[in-house]
């Protein structure tokens, strides 16, 4: 794991159009009911057999709802050979996200 970053950080590089794949590994149903728009639902349980879809990701950022939970992801996915860049975990998680949240699947 590369540490963690903060929900300003986080937007500037959604703003940015940085290649960043935002993993939320809360429950489906807690992701249908909002979450940061562009961001994948793996839930923690499934992660250990999901992991190889990260793949070639540039960078990875964790989501789960207190910042907890996604520092115990970015630990497994950083252990993961085929991701190239940073693994990180939203510190606040999304109870400090101050940005829009998207509703249903992507």
């Amino acid at each position: 794991m590369d540490g963690e970053v903060s929900t300003a950080e986080l937007r500037d590089l959604l703003e940015s159009g940085t290649d960043v794949t935002i993993v939320d590994v809360r429950s489906p149903d807690a992701f249908e009911r909002g979450h940061i728009p562009g961001s994948e639902n793996v839930p923690l349980p499934r992660l250990t057999d999901e992991v190889g879809e990260l793949e070639g990701a540039k960078r990875v950022v964790t989501v789960c709802p207190h910042g907890q939970a996604s520092v115990q992801a970015a630990r497994l996915i950083a252990a993961y050979e085929g991701v190239d860049g940073p693994v990180e975990s939203l510190a606040p998680g999304l109870e400090g996200w101050d940005g829009e949240l998207e509703a249903g699947r992507e």
